[in-house]
């Protein structure tokens, strides 16, 4: 399984020879060996390398899974009676509060459990729910998600979304009220694409005041849409922590919309097969993390209202 998965990855058998300092000629042995076995045709060979077939792409997700369980099951096995140790890895929503939490986690996963490797991927909700799906991740925080097969989700936490401006912009009404989907018609905004959640909601709520988002602009670059909000180049609408965090907010307008715009942010986890103890372990501190979040968050959101 291990060979097969390698020579997937490498796209050669030759390539994927040298990575694992097999004879070339001894691999392929191990592949036809293989394709016999299942009776079925894995690898399309060719000169320019290897495909694997719709059976060879079957395959290889069971080998990732079976590879992934060997991997934790030696881990845990190493250190029974010890500490745990072995690697978890755990997928952020992009644009989300929940980004906010990933150095308080690693931060008290380090110091409870030093022997855990944790993997940090922020990635968009759809490649996170497939790397689950597929037992390459072990949970993941995603905005408004499930239900999808495969997948188990916790509802964490919800989040309202304000509109972030440049300074000037001449937002309605006074600093610190509320500004109605309908005064917001003509304000350029800078956007994810449209199949973030964020757009997402943000366009519904524009569609229920029978109203248009003026999008200028698509950003998936958390860095590159703070720099341009604050270049002036046009707003955009996130969660007021989000902002804070990954923006200096001062001299720009922060406004509460009306109706009021929430996401939900749900802790998912493969449906199809248990977590490891380490990854267990990580969940309750992952859990401990994001409610001391909403605590502490509370009283600085509180300050915009």
């Amino acid at each position: 399984m291990f060979s097969f998965v390698r020579i997937v990855d490498a796209g050669s058998i030759t390539r994927a020879a040298d990575i694992l300092h097999i004879a070339q000629p001894a691999l392929s042995q191990q592949m036809t060996a293989l394709e016999t076995h299942f009776g079925q045709q894995l690898l399309i060979r060719s000169k320019q390398g290897v495909e694997p077939t719709d059976a060879g792409r079957a395959l290889y997700r069971h080998a990732q899974v079976i590879l992934r369980q060997v991997e934790s099951a030696q881990a845990e096995v190493s250190v029974v009676g010890r500490e745990l140790a072995g690697g978890v890895s755990v997928g952020l929503a992009p644009y989300s509060t929940v980004s906010s939490i990933a150095l308080p986690l690693l931060t008290a996963v380090r110091s409870r459990y030093p022997s855990i490797l944790l993997h940090i991927n922020e990635n968009f909700g759809g490649v996170l729910s497939e790397a689950m799906m597929t037992g390459r991740m072990d949970m993941a925080l995603l905005y408004d998600a499930g239900p999808i097969k495969g997948v188990n989700f916790e509802r964490l936490l919800t989040e309202e979304l304000m509109v972030v401006a440049p300074a000037g912009t001449g937002l309605p009404g006074d600093t610190g009220t509320a500004v109605a989907i309908k005064d917001l018609v003509d304000l350029p905004l800078l956007l994810p694409g449209p199949m973030h959640t964020i757009r997402k909601v943000v366009e519904q709520a524009y569609e229920h005041a029978f109203e248009h988002a003026r999008v200028v602009g698509e950003v998936e670059s958390v860095t590159l849409m703070a720099q341009a909000v604050r270049n002036g180049l046009g707003a955009t609408v996130l969660p007021f922590s989000v902002a804070r965090r990954i923006m200096n907010v001062e001299n720009l307008e922060l406004r509460r919309i009306e109706p009021t715009i929430e996401v939900q942010v749900s802790l998912g986890t493969p449906a199809n097969q248990p977590l490891s103890g380490p990854a267990e372990a990580v969940r309750e501190v992952l859990r401990s993390v994001v409610a001391n979040y909403i605590r502490t968050s509370s009283e600085a959101d509180r300050g915009i209202q």
